[in-house]
């Protein structure tokens, strides 16, 4: 597609703060068939309305997948390398326009500046990689138990694959799905957030400018019922990849496995923080802090149970709650801000609900609690950091998922007695040990049951060339990021080439 089909997607009237997007189909820019639009606002202030999108329907989804499916035929069979030079250019895109997206992130989403910019950097260093990987998408030779025989396997694009992202990273999330479908040979149809649209386009806006060529990626805005369902349930979606919350991912999962569909689903977490008596009380802190109250809480690895060794127990919470009161919250455009708003009303009242819990079970509530809706949080979703101690473990606020700024910390006995603690949950996405005993730490790997365990760091700071995704009701056993995206978005084939020139029976012609 020629990028200048669509070098101003914005339809021609809008300001420059509510321009209103079409769905990107077969290269084109299309109104949704329902007429219908919604509003993408700042979590902030929402009187900003950063932009307008379309609110779409199954027809659009049909109309989306069908694009994706005939340009299928023809992106399988460019080489590898060649696609995944687009999506090396697509990475220099990124970098000119990093601080310009990383503001409409800001607005559309909440998260501070240094986050957004982080956001769009990741973007930007998956492409790196997934470049990278269309020189390799290694498979096996093995030799034959059979003379002149030759033994391989290949990777195979699967074909249209189905993506529903989350809110809380719109373009970085978006760019773990999108870029090794398409460097594998996939082609693929998008469902952003309704809350974060506006990132997701601006991505595949790059991508497109890249030289992408048309239908090998479609978006289609819209909300999950109308959108996120039949996406699922089309019979020529091949693949669905879902980041999203546990109960959703559960309905998405039973969906697929009606027609036989490859299904990604990264669910939800409780991560446990462990800081033991040996630890760095000073960087166990600053960790704690910026793992659960990085990006208001709202991230899926965020560090939102602290289990403490009782040796240090009495030092460490003073000091982390002096810091928390200390946290400056506000409209992430302020490069002085600290943490942002909720990113909507749902979020905030769940976030309110939980401190009402907490308080109500028992655990004792050392600072915020409460809303902040006066002066200049007057028209924003935003809430103070809270911080709950001496919280039992089995309490609701430390087994459940909040996704906000509220935080539980839990005396411990010893890493047995943590490690316990920790594995004792639904969830297993991330962990995070903070101690000086190497012996521990090789312990602590070994038996967290999490998909991702730190040292020394907190639960958060995933980097895109490892694996990423975690046990139990956190996912299906997929991942993404590194080589386990490039193995969702590919199938294997076996290839036997036999140049003996003789009929060869494997297993059963055997020399004496």
């Amino acid at each position: 597609m020629a990028t200048d089909t669509i070098t101003n997607p914005a339809i021609s009237g809008g300001t420059p703060k509510s321009k209103v997007f079409k769905n990107f189909i077969d290269g084109e820019w299309v109104e949704s068939a329902s007429g219908k639009t919604f509003e993408d606002i700042n979590p902030a202030d929402t009187r900003e309305v950063v932009a307008i999108f379309q609110e779409s329907n199954k027809e659009d989804v049909d109309a989306a997948v069908d694009a994706a499916k005939r340009a299928f035929a023809k992106w399988r069979l460019v080489p590898a390398p060649r696609r995944a030079e687009m999506v090396f250019r697509a990475a220099e895109i990124l970098i000119e326009r990093k601080e310009d997206h990383a503001r409409d992130m800001t607005r559309e989403m909440g998260k501070v500046l240094k986050e957004t910019r982080g956001d769009v950097q990741e973007a930007i260093d998956a492409a790196y990689y997934n470049a990278g990987e269309g020189r390799r998408l290694f498979g096996p030779t093995v030799p034959s138990e059979l003379p002149n025989k030759f033994a391989m396997a290949v990777r195979q694009p699967i074909g249209v694959c189905g993506m529903i992202t989350p809110w809380n990273f719109p373009m970085a999330i978006s760019s773990w799905k999108l870029l090794p479908a398409i460097v594998c040979g996939n082609t693929c149809v998008i469902k952003p957030a309704q809350d974060t649209p506006l990132s997701t386009f601006n991505l595949v806006q790059a991508l497109t400018d890249a030289g992408v060529p048309r239908g090998v990626i479609n978006v289609v805005a819209g909300f999950g019922p109308e959108v996120g369902t039949p996406l699922t349930e089309h019979r020529d979606v091949r693949a669905i990849s879902l980041t999203g919350s546990s109960a959703v991912g559960r309905i998405v999962g039973q969906i697929a496995a009606k027609s036989f569909k490859h299904c990604s689903l990264e669910l939800g977490g409780k991560n446990p923080m462990i800081v033991l008596d040996d630890a760095n009380l000073e960087l166990a802190v600053e960790g704690g802090l910026w793992g659960a109250f990085g990006t208001t809480g709202q991230r899926c690895t965020a560090t939102s149970r602290i289990l403490v060794q009782k040796g240090v127990y009495r030092k460490f919470v003073d000091d982390f709650v002096a810091r928390a009161k200390k946290i400056k919250v506000g409209n992430g455009l302020d490069e002085s801000v600290e943490m942002g708003p909720a990113v909507n009303q749902r979020q905030l009242d769940t976030d309110l609900k939980y401190i009402e819990i907490g308080k109500n079970e028992g655990a004792k509530l050392v600072t915020g609690g409460n809303r902040l809706d006066k002066g200049d949080y007057k028209h924003g979703f935003f809430v103070e950091p809270t911080v709950f101690i001496d919280v039992d473990p089995k309490m609701q606020i430390a087994q459940e998922e909040i996704f906000g700024p509220v935080v539980s910390i839990i005396p411990c006995e010893g890493l047995e007695d943590a490690i316990a603690i920790a594995n004792n949950i639904e969830y297993g996405l991330s962990s995070s040990l903070y101690t000086r005993d190497v012996n521990k730490a090789f312990a602590a790997v070994r038996d967290l049951e999490t998909g991702i365990t730190y040292i020394n760091a907190p639960t958060i700071g995933a980097e895109v060339h490892l694996p990423f995704g975690g046990t139990k009701a956190t996912g299906n056993g997929h991942r993404e990021g590194g080589i386990g995206a490039i193995d969702f978005y590919t199938e294997w084939k076996a290839v036997y080439v036999d140049y003996s020139d003789t009929l060869q029976r494997a297993q059963i012609d055997r020399p004496e």
